[in-house]
């Protein structure tokens, strides 16, 4: 508890730390300030009644931080500039130089990649504006929808969201964190006092054992994820004898080089989720045309979506084999190899080069298969326990606090890299 006050004294006490904490602070209150003004022609009874229950729009509000909730200019969140990262990342297994520019010409190659999802999500965020108003339009809640306003719209929605991605940019370069993560986070704690006053609205005195149940879950569960989030594979390294001028160092030295279990993050639920919601959207605007035929087909797919236990199965092999993607893209054992040959480094009893690869590719392999059906099972389970009990907001809780608790760890752990730095 002590040395807990220090860091939190240390943290008000570093002036880069205080003013990068303070920008994400006002970074998210702007974002708020913005998810609090609607579209015009909204009618918010028509709304609330086409919210209730829809687990769909329930996913899509968490992306756009509460703003779908009153239709908001930033009602389509960071949704678009993810589903641009997932495209980018995507094309890098299928074209040969993109995977070069992201993997292998360093930060700046980097920033020429982010700058393709930037300019990818522009019309993303159009197309998805225009299906989702024009889906609002037909079910009556977004009225007066000229050809003129529903451009305006169309523009104002898809420029919220790309001012939301720029906020994210500016959070992750002059604060600390993720930004986009962060926004996401923001929208969730900001939905909390909702919540908690919805739940005690509707309190009943004869479910108090569930919701104590509930209760029981949601600390296990945040104990797990905490505890397999910070889980980590030491592989032991060694470096040999080395000697510069007159100088050498005595013996080996022996580190470790760390692999975490789940070093994806949450970012395999958020990519999930794009996948999910992306195909829901296109459909559902697809049963209101004219065509009897393309309505038809829309509405049959749409059923089939909307199945609880194929929706759990697509929901938990996705989450899995975005976990084993995403963790192939950003851990790459030939150069890690490549890396610790080049510095006089060495596995115990592992031959340098294409045998260490191999061998950390095993590793890496095995305990990626333990984070990802870690991370199935706690994206699932909620989604299960609605379908027993019949709860319709647990499958958004769950999913919120799987977000929630990973993006409060990584921010959690670079402050306390910042912490270090300054203590060096």
């Amino acid at each position: 508890m002590h040395t807990f006050f220090q860091k939190i004294k240390a943290i008000f006490t570093d002036p880069i730390l205080r003013r990068r904490l303070l920008f994400v602070l006002g970074a998210l209150v702007v974002f708020r300030l913005l998810a609090s003004v609607p579209i015009p022609g909204v009618d918010h009874a028509q709304l609330q009644n086409f919210l209730a229950g829809n687990q769909f729009l329930g996913f899509l509000n968490i992306f756009s931080g509460g703003g779908l909730s009153n239709l908001s200019i930033v009602m389509l969140g960071v949704g678009p500039y993810i589903t641009a990262s997932i495209i980018m990342q995507l094309l890098t297994i299928m074209s040969p130089r993109l995977k070069a520019l992201y993997q292998e010409e360093g930060e700046a190659g980097r920033r020429k990649f982010t700058q393709y999802s930037r300019l990818l999500t522009i019309p993303l965020a159009l197309v998805q504006a225009a299906g989702f108003l024009i889906l609002l339009s037909r079910q009556g809640i977004v009225s007066n929808l000229d050809l003129f306003s529903l451009a305006v719209n169309i523009i104002v929605v898809a420029a919220g969201s790309i001012l939301l991605m720029w906020i994210g940019e500016l959070i992750t370069e002059f604060g600390i964190g993720n930004g986009v993560s962060l926004i996401i986070f923001g929208g969730i704690v900001a939905s909390i006092p909702s919540i908690l006053g919805q739940l005690v609205f509707t309190f009943n005195v004869s479910q108090l054992p569930l919701y104590l149940g509930f209760g029981v879950a949601a600390v296990l569960v945040t104990a797990a994820v905490v505890v397999v989030t910070e889980a980590e594979r030491p592989v032991p390294i060694s470096y040999a004898r080395q000697v510069r001028g007159m100088a050498g160092s005595r013996g080996k030295i022996n580190t470790y080089l760390p692999l975490r279990i789940n070093q994806a993050g949450v970012i395999p639920i958020i990519f999930a989720l794009s996948i999910l919601l992306f195909p829901t959207m296109i459909f559902g605007f697809l049963q209101g045309v004219a065509n009897p035929l393309v309505a038809n087909v829309a509405s049959s797919v749409l059923q089939w979506l909307q199945n609880q236990w194929l929706y759990s199965s697509l929901y938990f092999l996705l989450v899995f084999a975005f976990t084993f993607f995403y963790t192939a893209i950003t851990f790459d054992p030939d150069a890690i190899a490549t890396n610790l040959q080049k510095s006089g480094a060495f596995v115990p009893g592992v031959r340098p080069g294409e045998a260490t690869a191999r061998y950390l590719g095993h590793i890496v392999t095995r305990i990626t298969l333990v984070g990802a059906l870690f991370l199935g099972f706690i994206a699932v389970l909620p989604l299960a326990m609605q379908a027993v009990t019949g709860f319709g907001t647990l499958a958004i809780g769950g999913t919120a606090l799987l977000i929630t608790v990973s993006v409060v760890l990584d921010l959690v752990r670079k402050i306390d890299a910042q912490l270090s730095i300054r203590e060096y």
